[in-house]
């Protein structure tokens, strides 16, 4: 049985002390960053797609869930709000090195000459910000109580493994 260590520790977080269910941290916020992870890809071969990569604007998790009209926003706000401030810090700062991220391929994109570079640039920039969405999407759906900062993949999931056993 294959059981993905997040979801097991998202799992224990959970349920409250009196065993109602507490509020989620949501995914949905990673969006925005897939969207430009998309764009910056198809950028590389449609120069077309450059103008649309040009409109995007990065939002905070607070700011994304306060102008959404999904039925999980106002919990999804609360249990940010819940999520340790250092730990929601560190969040944001990954956040912000993806939205940096984006910008930079942005910049580059539009510059004349293109690099000749420039499609190793989009494959080394695509990966990292999949990697950094793939951290933040770990720490949106252990309810941020894992310390993104240090966040092990194969820590966590020896972890996850080791309660398995039990």
């Amino acid at each position: 049985m294959i059981v993905s260590a997040t979801k097991t520790q998202a799992g224990t977080a959970a349920e409250g002390r009196d065993g109602a269910q507490a509020p989620r941290l949501s995914t949905d916020f990673l969006n925005n960053f897939s969207e430009a992870l998309m764009l910056i890809e198809l950028a590389a071969s449609d120069p077309g797609i450059v103008e649309d990569l040009q409109a995007w604007r990065s939002i905070g998790y607070r700011e994304h869930f306060e102008a959404s009209s999904l039925r999980c926003a106002s919990a999804a706000l609360a249990a940010y709000d819940g999520v340790d401030p250092r730990r929601r810090q560190a969040f944001e700062q990954v956040c912000q090195s993806m939205t940096r991220l984006v910008m930079t391929v942005n910049a580059l994109l539009v510059e004349l000459p293109r690099p000749a570079e420039l499609p190793l640039i989009i494959e080394v920039a695509s990966e990292a910000l999949r990697k950094l969405i793939s951290r933040s999407a770990q720490f949106i759906n252990a309810n941020g109580t894992v310390d993104i900062a240090t966040f092990d993949d194969a820590a966590l999931q020896k972890e996850i493994d080791r309660l398995l056993v039990r």
